[in-house]
């Protein structure tokens, strides 16, 4: 992203980030120059760290009489037992991830790769491209070559699986298979640590995935702490000083040098917080865990707005963020260290967000870059879903607006039966209701079955864009918890940079493109840039009794020869179960104007709606309002869920088109298009009528 206009537009955007941006490079040099001096943490270092004489003194001094109550302790495994054998189908949901981690067993993005159980893992495999990149210090390792994907093996390598093994060694009563469960831990952690050394290959090549697989060791050796496998000095000797190892590279490489750090930098932190509690005598993790405690609560203030959303620009990246933010908060609380009133607020405030957004089925909309990322790998999630972080929070602070439902697996393993206790303690909350969030740009319009979320407001993370597309005035439609029209998604990063800009290019988005241009400038150089050109905006939000209004605009087509402005409504009708849209474009010109309805699917068709249809369409909209005869059917043939109606001189098609329903991920799909000519002032109108 090293170009004069990159580092000029992030100057108008946040004047102050580049200056700060230089001295946390300056620093940075520093902390690597300090790395490098290091003395690497060999047997001799950890035995003193941890004040014993011999190596097989360090299991008694490492895994007993621990003062952490962390979820993941031993002293926690009744509790979470017991809180589990409330929920249906959890034990047995943690043996199965159990089964699939003893086979060594992964899904990454959609591909399944089986390597057996006991048998060497090739970590540095790019499973959909059957590239391996070489083991080679990282500084001078190609990292990025197009039809490649590093996050192939970083899926593999931030080991969720040992987490599964453990799980597995908790529910199971067999002391048969616990041994087995332990053993295979065994095996995997020397395996990783002898294929990747420190600093070299693929697996070393990004801070946040060495924290996060640090933290994921971290917490599974304390849920195997009394299994004897784990026990002998020829493991936790190489193990707890790779730990050791893990952070001081974290430490010596913190992502803090962008103009506008994200969640990476955040990851680094709750890496650095989980060991050095968990394992508090290893060297550096006092001065680790200082670092991490300001570190988060200074980012939870800079990347969560006051309302609750998450500053990345994107529905998706907000469930990582919830997590990361939960897993420091919880690892913090058992061991008795303050995170701060605020940063507890506004984390509830964020699991709020989750519940605004999310549908009855616990799926959020799909608006922003979606990389299917999480933190907490207790069981296995779609990459759309969101819906359990809501039980979770309502677990985590007896918060009865967040109540209702079923206790999440999740909210079991991390709370235990405290949580579970303090869940049923709680009354369900009030249906969510529409709502608009400002600061991240997203707005809910909700009822009838319907959750119809909007995209209007500045582009993510301070304006720089890096998970943010041109999608400004589009919008998702959820009918009783099922997508119905979606945002296509991400597809892929750096493997395919065209299908990158595709996918969050104008054209890939439910709103109306102008003369083919896009809303934001798309740098094919700039795979995480998208500058803040469009400037949308909310400029009514009226929600009401049985009708909802929202009106947002949008100038990023101000810089054409003839300038367009573009305002769109929303108005969500429970009663008549409709959408009703108005597209108004105000300036000069004569202008081609193509406006979408994505779908996840291609079960569209074109048809003549019936008089009911028609009836409900003209009753939703403002006025007098005459429609094409042909509508556009969605959902199964004979079991359709909704119509499209564009107003009379709009013609409809259905098109060919590609959905992302997960990154890396792409399966066939349809678009719904309409086209017309414009000459401002003017607009084009349509409705959604639900079955």
């Amino acid at each position: 992203m090293g170009t004069l206009d990159y580092y000029a537009a992030i100057a108008r955007l946040a004047p102050g980030a580049l200056a700060l941006s230089a001295v946390r490079r300056v620093q940075g040099v520093a902390r690597q120059a300090r790395y490098r001096r290091r003395e690497r943490t060999d047997e001799v270092l950890l035995l003193s760290a941890f004040g014993v004489a011999r190596a097989e003194e360090l299991a008694q001094k490492a895994l007993n009489q621990r003062a952490s109550r962390a979820w993941c302790e031993v002293s926690q495994r009744e509790s979470v037992l017991a809180a589990l054998s409330t929920i249906p189908g959890a034990r047995e949901r943690a043996i199965a991830r159990a089964q699939a981690a003893l086979r060594q067993e992964w899904d990454v993005f959609g591909t399944r790769v089986v390597f057996g159980e006991g048998k060497p893992v090739d970590w540095s495999l790019d499973v959909l491209s059957g590239h391996r990149y070489p083991l080679a210090p990282v500084e001078r390792m190609p990292l990025l070559s197009k039809g490649n994907d590093p996050k192939y093996p970083w899926v593999m390598g931030r080991l969720d699986s040992v987490i599964a093994l453990a799980q597995g060694f908790w529910v199971e009563t067999s002391r048969r298979e616990r041994s087995r469960l332990a053993s295979a831990f065994v095996m995997q952690v020397l395996d990783f640590l002898q294929a990747n050394p420190v600093g070299q290959g693929v697996q070393w090549s990004c801070a946040m995935e060495v924290a996060l697989r640090a933290a994921n060791l971290a917490q599974a050796l304390a849920m195997f702490a009394d299994a004897p496998e784990v026990r002998r000095a020829e493991f936790l000797v190489p193990l707890l000083g790779s730990l050791a190892d893990h952070m001081s590279w974290v430490e010596a490489h913190l992502e803090d040098r962008g103009a506008v750090p994200n969640n990476h930098l955040v990851s680094n932190y709750v890496g650095l917080l989980v060991v050095g509690l968990l394992f508090p005598e290893l060297p550096g993790a006092s001065r680790q865990v200082a670092l991490a405690v300001a570190g988060l609560c200074e980012q939870m203030s800079a990347q969560v707005h006051v309302e609750g959303t998450s500053f990345e620009g994107s529905i998706p990246y907000h469930r990582l963020s919830v997590e990361l933010f939960t897993l420091a908060l919880l690892v913090a609380r058992g061991a008795g260290v303050a995170l701060g009133t605020a940063y507890e607020t506004r984390l509830k405030r964020m699991f709020h967000a989750v519940r605004a957004w999310s549908s009855e089925t616990g799926l959020a909309p799909q608006i922003g870059d979606n990389d299917s990322g999480r933190v907490f790998p207790l069981r296995d999630r779609g990459d759309m879903e969101q819906g359990y972080l809501v039980g979770l929070g309502a677990a985590l602070f007896g918060d009865a607006g967040l109540a209702g439902g079923e206790l999440p697996d999740e909210a079991a393993w991390l709370l235990g039966h405290v949580g579970l206790e303090r869940y049923q303690r709680l009354s369900p909350g009030a249906a969510p209701q529409s709502i608009s969030f400002p600061e991240g740009g997203f707005h809910v319009l909700r009822g009838a079955g319907a959750v119809v979320t909007v995209s209007a407001g500045k582009q993510g993370q301070r304006g720089v864009g890096g998970h943010s597309h041109n999608d400004k005035l589009s919008f998702e439609l959820h009918l009783g918890g099922r997508p119905v029209i979606v945002d296509p998604g991400t597809g892929s990063y750096t493997r395919d940079p065209a299908m990158r800009n595709a996918f969050r290019g104008t054209a890939a988005h439910n709103t109306v493109q102008v003369d083919g241009a896009e809303q934001a400038t798309l740098d094919k150089a700039r795979l995480f840039a998208l500058p803040e050109e469009a400037k949308a905006r909310v400029v009514a939000f009226l929600p009401g009794t049985t009708v909802d209004r929202l009106l947002a605009r949008h100038d990023g087509y101000r810089l054409l020869p003839a300038p367009v402005g573009i305002e769109r409504t929303f108005r969500l009708d429970r009663r008549e179960r409709s959408l009703a849209g108005r597209d108004s474009f105000i300036g000069t010109g004569l202008h081609e104007v193509v406006g979408r309805f994505h779908l996840p699917d291609e079960q569209a068709r074109r048809v003549t709606p019936d008089a009911q249809v028609l009836a409900r369409a003209r009753r939703s909209v403002e006025g007098p309002l005459e429609f094409s005869p042909v509508a556009v059917e969605l959902g199964p043939e004979g079991a359709p869920l909704a119509w499209i109606l564009l107003e009379e001189g709009l013609e409809s098609q259905v098109v060919p088109s590609r959905y992302s329903p997960g990154y890396g991920r792409v399966v066939p799909a349809v678009t719904v298009e309409f086209r017309g000519q414009v000459k401002p002032p003017s607009s084009l109108k349509w409705v959604v009528v639900f079955r």
